[in-house]
């Protein structure tokens, strides 16, 4: 990874181990637990991108950055948990941050590794939803991912501005920047206006 998208890495890793520190903060676990749901929230999904385009050792593993910037971020949720908790709804806008910034950067790593831009954009959503769904499940809760929510389709559309980026020759920085903007943009209004894709409904529910 260049020297420049180095450092928007680790702050996707940062803010989504916030959104991780802070619900274990909410179902009160203790520092350990803390920990564990920062790392898991912040790594899992680019973890998983590397083992499916074979770039191992994961980065997590392989550069301690990654892991340090997801304990930092549980540790100070930990122990600033109530000056967090004064941002509005922080779990979600620290979860838009991350989202946006893992769908766009994951879909520009699986590019460089020869991905076609269709098959980069789904690595680019993994990347951006696999860090929700592995915290989510670990305070057995339903991952927002499977609600009605405009989660993975924000990270769909991110990602999905870097591969036409591609496919059009323009350059990828811009798009990057577009394409996070758009992701954070859309997850923004979908959490702030209730825009969501229609559920699934059984009859009884109507009567």
């Amino acid at each position: 990874m260049s020297f420049l998208l180095l450092p928007f890495d680790l702050l996707g890793t940062f803010v989504f181990a916030l959104s991780g520190g802070t619900l274990a903060v909410r179902y009160r676990l203790d520092l350990f637990g803390v920990l564990v749901l920062s790392c898991a929230a912040a790594v899992a999904g680019g973890m998983a991108r590397d083992v499916l385009i074979g770039a191992t050792p994961p980065a997590a593993l392989a550069d301690w950055r990654y892991l340090v910037a997801a304990m930092l971020a549980g540790i100070l949720t930990f122990h600033r948990h109530q000056t967090i908790e004064r941002l509005r709804n922080p779990v979600q806008l620290f979860d838009a941050a991350g989202l946006a910034l893992f769908a766009v950067l994951g879909t520009g790593k699986a590019l460089d590794y020869g991905l076609s831009p269709f098959a980069a954009t789904l690595l680019g959503v993994l990347s951006g939803i696999g860090g929700g769904v592995a915290r989510d499940v670990l305070v057995a809760r339903t991952p927002v991912v499977l609600q009605a929510e405009l989660y993975a389709v924000a990270a769909l559309a991110g990602g999905g501005v870097v591969a036409l980026a591609e496919v059009f020759a323009l350059p990828r920085e811009p798009a990057m920047a577009v394409g996070a903007a758009a992701c954070f943009g859309l997850r923004y209004m979908a959490i702030r206006h209730g825009w969501h894709l229609p559920s699934a409904h059984l009859p009884e529910d109507r009567g």
